[in-house]
């Protein structure tokens, strides 16, 4: 295998042999290929494309590459949840125990925030004491003493993963579909899974905001998780708007609180009730969706969900105290409200734009490891449609210091338009791949 030629055939839009890429895949990890050899390849995907073969190849490596988990040992199904990300999407923080109160394990492996979106892991570990750096072993027991763990990926699984999102993320190479595929595909498959469930957003504040795009990454993802023997769904939502009210990692674990004693905002409910749904009848705890929603919905009423989510906090070192005490809870020192311009109708929020405000506030990372400020973010008290007067209040910034908080309802100021008019808005569920 010689990797100038492997690199140029791709380049010519020439589909490489399954036992020449894999060479070349393991090439990598062993250092006979070097990063600027990858750096081409993956861009020479980007403009070409992958054959379903050639994607089969890549994940079989990515997930051969380190440990796959063994959870046949579990009573009962194992179903995991995956959200291509978008602002305000608290999702897998009540779905997680929700679900495991209905009797579904859910070992779920999720990352931190990346780009204008939040992400799983920094929004957990503003619970004081809790830990998403758990050892697969740790992982595996908090999970069968549980019902559902929550980590970030671990060095054991799916390295060459790891390290090829390193490399896309500095040289342009993200938003690319057999790339997006494969490297979320093979994390979710070395999770020993019987059923996936898919969040593939749609709008202006996801990766791939037009639904052409999202609806070809949605059946990518099932094809490939089909190949492999697990049960996959997609369902395509909208992100043409925050989800929820609040944006910032502890305001959203509140809201997700909010959310797990019955209440939240009702996006959030609605959404995290159908998740939870396709995820039981993707296990077969649960023979139809209706049946699921409204086991789901009680579970979430009469306090079960809850309970499963104090048990998950206390067994990853997490403070139970802080989620069920408001008052223990640390708040952002400036706080302000942000009124109405004018009387009229709220015709957009745009989620893109709230997203780098939040950065920018602090909550998100501008470089690697950079640390971020868990309290600040905003609150939004106003949604798309709604009927507004000069004056009314429209949301609250978050902040750090004074000048932090004034430039935060600047942005929130331009974030939310108000005309004369409604404007269309994406519905909350757009399209369902299920093979």
């Amino acid at each position: 295998m010689i990797p100038g030629r492997i690199i140029e055939r791709k380049r010519d839009g020439e589909e490489i042999a399954g036992v020449e890429l894999e060479a070349f895949l393991r090439g990598y990890l062993d250092g006979s290929v070097e990063e600027y050899q990858m750096s081409a390849f993956l861009m020479a995907v980007v403009f070409r494309g992958a054959t379903d073969a050639e994607l089969a190849t890549l994940l079989e490596v990515m997930i051969g590459s380190g440990a796959v988990l063994d959870l046949d040992h579990l009573p009962g199904p194992r179903v995991d949840k995956h959200s291509t990300g978008g602002v305000g999407d608290k999702v897998s923080l009540p779905l997680a125990p929700l679900v495991a109160s209905m009797g579904v394990f859910v070992p779920m492996m999720s990352g931190r925030g990346l780009g204008h979106t939040g992400g799983t892991l920094d929004k957990l570990e503003s619970i004081p004491g809790f830990r998403t750096d758990l050892p697969l072993d740790r992982f595996t027991a908090v999970l069968e003493e549980v019902g559902c763990a929550m980590i970030g990926q671990t060095a054991e699984i799916a390295p060459l993963d790891r390290r090829l999102y390193d490399l896309r993320s500095v040289t342009g190479t993200v938003p690319c579909i057999p790339l997006i595929a494969a490297s979320i595909m093979s994390k979710k498959l070395a999770e020993g899974l019987n059923g996936l469930v898919l969040d593939v957003k749609v709008g202006e504040g996801a990766f791939l905001p037009e639904f052409d795009r999202a609806i070809e990454l949605a059946r990518t993802m099932v094809r490939l998780g089909r190949a492999a023997g697990v049960t996959t769904t997609a369902r395509l939502t909208a992100m043409d708007r925050p989800l929820g009210r609040a944006i910032g990692n502890a305001l959203e674990v509140e809201e997700s609180i909010d959310c797990l004693r019955g209440g939240g905002p009702v996006d959030l409910r609605t959404l995290v009730l159908e998740l939870a749904a396709e995820m039981c009848v993707a296990g077969g705890s649960e023979s139809s969706m209706d049946r699921a929603r409204s086991a789901a919905a009680r579970a979430l009423d009469d306090g079960r969900a809850m309970e499963v989510m104090e048990r998950m906090v206390a067994a990853q070192g997490g403070d139970v105290e802080w989620l069920r005490d408001p008052s223990r809870r640390d708040v952002a020192p400036e706080r302000r409200e942000v009124t109405a311009p004018r009387s009229g109708i709220v015709a957009r929020v745009s989620p893109l734009a709230l997203g780098h405000a939040t950065i920018a506030l602090g909550g998100g990372r501008r470089r690697l490891g950079e640390a971020i400020d868990p309290r600040v973010g905003f609150e939004l008290a106003v949604s798309p449609g709604d009927e507004v007067r000069a004056g009314d209040p429209i949301g609250v910034v978050h902040a750090a210091d004074e000048s932090s908080a004034r430039a935060g309802a600047r942005a929130l100021e331009s974030a939310v338009v108000v005309a004369d008019e409604r404007a269309p808005v994406l519905d909350l569920f757009l399209d369902r791949v299920a093979g």
